[in-house]
């Protein structure tokens, strides 16, 4: 049986997507030792802090320092998922020890943590059981603005409409 993806186009200022320049996306990783490559490479100052991520249409996991743009990240491309990733050494592995849909440029639905899984499981990688700060990205239908919803409280901040309960924020989709 095949399941629909959700997948997810930049909603972010215009600017930063013209930015993008052709081979400037993440750091593709698609296996453990990819990875194993990638983070010998990282000083002990980037570990220190989370990471840019997406994962691709094609599931795999890229990787960008933090102030990096999602949508730079991306290429420029949809994606599956967004968001913010820190990891921790346990005994002899490295694992994830904090994960987030954060990304105002993708404002990515928390479902998409299904894909971030199969993702971390494809690099052989230690990984929560979902979310450890999880953003519920909402467009307002009155004013068209993206709202970050807090403690439940769907409303929007900008003209005080009420937001939706279910993911809304790509108008095409």
């Amino acid at each position: 049986m095949s399941t629909q993806r959700r997948s997810y186009r930049y909603v972010g200022p215009a600017e930063l997507k013209a930015a993008v320049r052709p081979g400037s996306g993440g750091c593709r990783i698609s296996s453990a030792a990819e990875f194993a490559g990638w983070i010998a490479g990282r000083s002990a100052a980037e570990l220190a802090e989370p990471f840019t991520f997406v994962i691709g249409l094609d599931a795999v996991l890229r990787l960008a320092p933090r102030r990096s743009e999602h949508v730079a990240c991306a290429g420029g491309d949809m994606v599956l998922s967004a968001g913010e990733i820190g990891f921790v050494r346990e005994a002899d592995r490295w694992a994830v020890g904090e994960v987030s849909n954060q990304s105002t440029g993708y404002c990515p639905d928390v479902t998409s943590w299904s894909e971030v899984a199969r993702a971390l499981d494809a690099v052989g990688l230690g990984r929560p059981s979902g979310f450890t700060y999880e953003v519920v990205f909402r467009r307002c239908p009155g004013c068209r603005e993206r709202n970050v919803v807090r403690e439940d409280d769907f409303v929007c901040v900008f003209c005080g409409s009420a937001l939706p309960k279910t993911w809304n924020v790509d108008p095409l989709v």
